[in-house]
């Protein structure tokens, strides 16, 4: 427990640390100056990959080489079946699209879709999927079956995902970021359901840290296929959201109960991908 509690307070700490200092370097915002920009834009990459710097650092004091070895050859555990491949690509595009229905279903009329193509999506989820693993050696990598080994895997992906979507509040609350206003207990909802259904796919994958950097990926890189924003927002604390981000949420979370029942009573025993 005691390497845990470690691992989410140094992350938070080292994170927010340097995400805090980009903003009062930059007069506060995460925007950076010119003359900041290459400097800042490279402390919030750091804070980005807190999570799995973290989770290194903790590996190697208390597993050595071995440790470090084992958790960094899952970023090259490839599964052989395809379905994985396309559960990880495609699960947030269909989530999107089915909203987008359900929007033109309960008010009449089609929700704003975004403008950047699928094959330019297809292309940033491909290069953007190593990029993953600065959060996903943390999250699922080192935190995920430490918590499952305690409290079972259904209820470690609730919490570790209230811990992910929690880490990101700074981009809340300061400026320059896309997030800066929005609604952030309907993001934590949405985060957490996606964590319920990454730790599934973990589970299923015989623990793959590729699959969930995948997933990572094409969740950041297929979000704005229906924007969910709202364009004037102040209270990052309020329950204001879109019509789109509250129906995400319930989307997700309706797939999130079949993945937790799925789940129940898994201590994270690797399970065979049949």
């Amino acid at each position: 427990m005691r390497s845990l509690l470690k691992f989410f307070f140094l992350t938070y700490a080292v994170s927010w640390a340097l995400w805090i200092g980009v903003a009062i370097l930059s007069g506060g915002t995460l925007s950076p100056p010119r003359g900041l920009s290459i400097f800042g834009d490279f402390l919030l990459l750091i804070g980005v990959f807190a999570p799995g710097l973290v989770a290194l650092a903790l590996t190697a004091r208390g597993e050595g080489h071995a440790g470090i070895t084992a958790l960094l050859c899952r970023m090259v555990q490839f599964p052989a079946q395809a379905r994985w491949y396309i559960f990880a690509v495609c699960y947030f595009a269909v989530i999107k699209l089915t909203v987008a229905l359900l929007h033109r279903i309960a008010i009449g009329d089609w929700p704003a879709f975004g403008q950047t193509p699928w094959f330019i999506m297809l292309g940033a989820i491909i290069v953007s999927t190593p990029v993953q693993a600065g959060e996903e050696i943390g999250w699922r990598g080192y935190a995920l079956p430490r918590l499952a080994k305690r409290i079972g895997l259904a209820r470690a992906s609730i919490v570790l995902g209230v811990a992910w979507g929690c880490w990101h509040l700074p981009f809340f609350l300061i400026p320059g970021s896309d997030n800066s206003g929005q609604s952030f207990p309907v993001y934590v909802l949405a985060v957490t359901a996606i964590s319920v259904a990454m730790a599934w796919l973990y589970w299923r994958t015989n623990g793959s840290l590729f699959l969930t950097m995948l997933l990572h990926a094409a969740v950041n890189n297929t979000r704005d296929i229906l924007p969910s924003t709202v364009s004037v927002a102040s209270n990052s604390f309020s329950l204001r959201a879109s019509l789109v981000a509250w129906f995400t949420a319930a989307l997700l979370w309706l797939c999130a109960i079949y993945f937790l029942v799925r789940m129940r009573g898994v201590t994270l025993q690797p399970a065979k991908t049949t």
